[in-house]
């Protein structure tokens, strides 16, 4: 009797599946593994994901998990046919992982349970943990190697606590107020500045926590990772185009400060309710990545220069 054709399509689907994950190079424990942790751990990705849709500023997250699968499977031509596992990694990380679950189950029982969102740092950064110490286990060690970077990137899965961003945004705040006055002193404008308050002739502005940027700031983050992993070769060159952004966002977010002031004197105390003010994030987050990509580009252009000189001798 023959079966239905449904039933053969499905079984024609898993049997291509299952070669697909063969030619990769895939073990079959890895991929047990990995679908146990999946399970073990759906409703806080579930969480983590309706948190993410929900967050302005975490909003990237739902991306990452198919953004390193595609750097992973990108690589997949250097996977090698075996490596031994990385035992003591493995351990250390499944330790780290299970640890982090401990803790958290240890603030539910002293009655001092975390908020939403620290909550999910630490089930994200549990999950990333033995997930890495799943590849660590199964893979081995060349493939590990060879994967580094997609398994790293997974960091990004992980919110930032809620300290972090106070101060992230605090040190944003104080930086851009520091870089705005200097360029209002620079064109001659008048001005009284405390702290995060600037009076100007008419006006009076404060850089709020909203005003910090960081938002644009962590994204900008992101696409200089990995802009420094297609582009760049030298660990150093990518450090440094990661590092820059910390001075292209105090620059970007004061000079909106000065835009916004300035347009205010000028033109009129209103244009504080203006649509560059309230609207204007994506005009000022276009203008800093000119400086980012220069320099992008001629850190590229200095290793293909150092690399040209070392072939030709």
């Amino acid at each position: 009797m023959n079966e239905p054709s449904e039933f053969v399509r499905s079984k024609a689907s898993a049997e291509t599946l299952r070669e697909r994950i063969s030619a990769i190079g895939l073990p079959k424990n890895f991929i047990r593994a990995t679908g146990g942790l999946v399970i073990c751990f759906s409703w806080p990705l579930f969480d983590l994901a309706r948190f993410s849709v929900g967050s302005e500023l975490f909003s990237h997250i739902i991306l990452i998990p198919f953004v390193s699968v595609y750097l992973a499977w990108s690589s997949r031509a250097s996977f090698p046919p075996h490596s031994e596992p990385n035992r003591l990694l493995g351990i250390g990380l499944m330790i780290g992982g299970v640890g982090l679950l401990a803790a958290l189950g240890a603030t539910f029982l002293r009655g001092t349970p975390l908020g939403r969102q620290d909550s999910l740092v630490v089930t994200s950064a549990s999950f990333v943990l033995l997930f890495g110490a799943i590849c660590a286990l199964c893979l081995g060690r060349q493939t590990l190697r060879a994967i580094a970077f997609p398994l790293g990137f997974l960091v990004f899965l992980v919110p930032i606590p809620t300290f972090m961003v106070a101060a992230i945004e605090s040190f944003l705040q104080h930086g851009s107020a520091h870089v705005a006055g200097f360029l209002f002193k620079l064109v001659g404008t008048p001005v009284f500045r405390q702290e995060l308050v600037f009076q100007l002739p008419g006006i009076r502005l404060q850089v709020a926590p909203e005003c910090s940027g960081i938002h644009s700031s962590l994204a900008l983050l992101i696409t200089s990772v990995l802009a420094g992993y297609f582009f760049l070769r030298s660990p150093v060159n990518r450090v440094l185009l990661a590092v820059a952004v910390i001075p292209l966002a105090l620059m970007r977010n004061g000079f909106r400060v000065f835009t916004i002031g300035e347009l205010c004197v000028h033109i009129s105390p209103n244009m504080i309710d203006s649509y560059i003010h309230h609207h204007g994030g994506p005009i000022f987050f276009a203008l800093s990545l000119v400086p980012f990509f220069a320099l992008l580009y001629g850190l590229f252009k200095l290793e293909r220069r150092k690399k040209s000189v070392v072939g030709s001798t």
